[in-house]
């Protein structure tokens, strides 16, 4: 059995056992002492000394279990299963150099980070985990349930991760699927998160293929219709100027739409836009919300019981047992004194 309580009360009860002792020169036997012999032999005569020292015995026990009892201590433990329920979920962002563009402030990335990171702090007991991609994709954080390290990870991506520029909507999706370590057919969940520019055209093949497997696939565009200029900073010089083509001419990415909101209906899920509008993320937790959730884990989770109201009871009963023992003595009769 376990013992929980302050060790602090240990050394005050000693205090209080010192203390009384040493005020045994202050009891009746020592005043009476100091006094007349007649005085003393009056007292003595009444008072049972025994049932005296049985009440400061009891007075003396009920103080101690009285500071036990105040000093709330714990006895046993309290076992109770817990259960997490949860989903896995795994977002894949978008690192390309169309995502620095400005049209969401302060841009695509920054905004489409902030609403993430709005996504796992609503989160209980799901796992998450995040994929990077541009022209190729890679499995930056596997699943886990830690979400300070989520979001800590979350912080740390920018758009020069990846070196083969591109926006692969197709490798994204493979390394997603990937990403989930069990073969349950639900409980799994990929958010895709992009302006949309997918270059190779198999998104949607890869996305009917996942729906079979159990996978919702939901999908997120960052940016507007009418799109913007991609800025670019010279490393060398910190200049900054707009992207450009081969013939010199200024890109305009383009949010497109009409892909993301494809690949949502056949993943069986849905299409949301992060624009500056704040909350954009809800739409995206609520679906989550409404899923059936599977045990992620359950563990035992132990902890004291609280006694104290036992030994605050048994003090009380010290204190009532030292009030009503009487000290006066009883006197026998002789048949003698009555006839």
């Amino acid at each position: 059995m376990n013992i929980q309580f302050p060790f602090v009360f240990l050394f005050l009860i000693a205090i209080v056992v010192i203390l009384v002792l040493s005020k045994n020169k202050k009891s009746l036997t020592y005043i009476l002492q100091i006094q007349s012999e007649h005085l003393k032999d009056h007292f003595l005569h009444q008072v049972d000394l025994s049932k005296n020292k049985w009440k400061k015995r009891f007075r003396l026990a009920g103080l101690i279990f009285l500071m036990i009892s105040a000093s709330g201590v714990q006895i046993g433990t309290k076992v109770k299963p817990i259960e997490r329920k949860g989903v896995d979920l795994i977002f894949a962002v978008d690192v390309s150099v169309s995502m620095n563009a400005e049209d969401v402030k302060p841009n695509r990335l920054e905004k489409a980070k902030f609403e993430i990171t709005q996504i796992i702090k609503q989160l209980k007991g799901d796992r998450v985990g995040i994929i990077v991609f541009a022209g190729t994709s890679h499995l930056y954080l596997p699943l886990t349930s830690d979400y300070e390290a989520a979001v800590l990870f979350l912080d740390e991506i920018d758009t020069e991760m990846i070196p083969t520029q591109g926006t692969s909507i197709s490798s994204a999706l493979t390394t997603g699927i990937s990403a989930f370590t069990e073969e349950n057919e639900k409980y799994k969940v990929l958010i895709l998160i992009t302006d949309g520019e997918d270059h190779e055209g198999k998104a949607i093949g890869i996305t009917e293929k996942a729906t079979q497997t159990g996978i919702i696939i939901h999908t997120v565009g960052v940016g507007s219709v009418s799109g913007s200029l991609i800025p670019v900073v010279d490393k060398k010089t910190e200049n900054s100027s707009y992207k450009r083509d081969r013939q010199g001419k200024l890109i305009t990415s383009v949010l497109n739409e009409g892909i993301l909101k494809e690949i949502a209906s056949a993943g069986n899920g849905i299409y949301l836009r992060f624009d500056n509008r704040s909350a954009s993320y809800k739409s995206i937790t609520a679906a989550i919300n409404q899923m059936e959730k599977k045990t992620i884990s359950t563990h035992e989770f132990s902890e004291y019981e609280d006694q104290f109201q036992y030994f605050g009871a048994i003090a009380l009963c010290m204190f009532l047992a030292a009030f009503i023992i009487p000290t006066k003595k009883t006197l026998k009769r002789n048949s003698e004194d009555i006839f």
